[in-house]
């Protein structure tokens, strides 16, 4: 099952809804309008069946997955009884992402990512790279869907494009071990882990992660597939393409850490939420950097991972007169 959201004009201005996608079709089925009339056809009133489909069908995917089994089972049923009825055609659709995470996490699992992307900014890999799986921490508030525009930063030259699987949580993980790892996921997605990385080099140096090299952008998106749809993690198969043309291609394989083990990894001592999605780190040959290349204005970055989709995005224009501190003098 493919699971996104898209955006219509509600009475008091935007609103996202939940929709059941079918590619094959061209179509979504809003479930949201699909389950009142499901719920109208057994005998409740107009507001009652609004306000269950609200409830199990909210303007957010996260909250809607914390809902564990019933939010799929109500999904098939209302689509499989009324469907057509609620049907709208994909093309032309305004497109949320496909998930509204709590905080957004990166993972660092690719070994000819890390191999390369160490090359390319002259650095030396850590060797508690081998100790424990790495990952950071990012901002869910510029999150951005399939087909949105790329802020670009303020002082940044050298973007990026990072090609990752988002592994989207469907339970509460906290201080769980990788064999049970799995039964938290809820499915996969497409995350574009944008990157500005003449502003990441300088905050290298500060030692603290990636701030503003990072929080301006991260694409999810177009969509959800189940995990149920995906017998084989480690064998999915991801490409890029800037402006047609084709940058990038490998697979899900070479993780120097398995997803399971970074998800475990992530729940030591912290609570991963429903609809958290994880970042499974750049594929090896998935960043413009690893190609000496980097992105500009105008750049139509397509993400395509395997059994999910293509998740699209333009890069937007440079930003002007914006605010930069300003450096301090020497104080040791």
């Amino acid at each position: 099952m493919k699971l996104g959201r898209f955006v219509m004009q509600g009475v008091d201005g935007p609103v996202q809804r939940i929709c059941l996608v079918q590619p094959e079709q061209s179509r979504v089925i809003d479930l949201r309008a699909a389950e009142v009339l499901r719920q109208q056809s057994r005998g409740a009133s107009r507001d009652a069946a609004l306000r269950y489909a609200s409830a199990v069908f909210p303007e957010s995917m996260s909250a809607a997955i914390a809902l564990g089994e019933e939010f799929l089972e109500t999904a098939h049923e209302a689509a499989t009884r009324f469907g057509n009825d609620a049907s709208k055609s994909i093309e032309g659709l305004q497109w949320a992402a496909a998930c509204d995470p709590s905080v957004v996490r990166d993972g660092l699992t690719f070994v000819k990512h890390i191999r390369q992307f160490h090359e390319r900014m002259k650095l030396t890999p850590a060797p508690a790279l081998l100790q424990v799986p790495g990952y950071f921490k990012g901002s869910p508030w510029t999150v951005i869907g399939h087909e949105a525009e790329v802020p670009w930063p303020a002082r940044a030259e050298k973007m990026d494009y990072e090609l990752e699987i988002g592994w989207v949580m469907g339970r509460t993980a906290h201080n769980i071990t990788p064999d049970t790892a799995r039964s938290h996921l809820f499915g996969v997605t497409i995350f574009n882990d944008f990157s500005a990385r003449d502003l990441q080099a300088n905050e290298f140096a500060i030692g603290m992660g990636p701030t503003k090299s990072k929080d301006f952008a991260y694409g999810i998106g177009p969509w959800i597939t189940t995990i149920d749809e995906f017998p084989d993690l480690n064998r999915i198969g991801m490409s890029v393409r800037v402006n047609g043309e084709t940058w990038g291609e490998g697979d899900s394989s070479e993780m120097l850490w398995s997803v399971e083990e970074l998800i475990a990894y992530v729940s030591l001592g912290d609570y991963v939420q429903p609809g958290d999605v994880i970042g499974s780190g750049t594929m090896g040959n998935g960043s413009a950097l690893e190609l000496g290349r980097s992105l500009s204005p105008g750049d139509v970055v397509e993400l395509e991972v395997s059994g999910v989709g293509v998740l699209r995005n333009r890069m937007g224009p440079r930003e002007q007169d914006t605010w930069w501190p300003t450096p301090r003098k020497p104080f040791m």
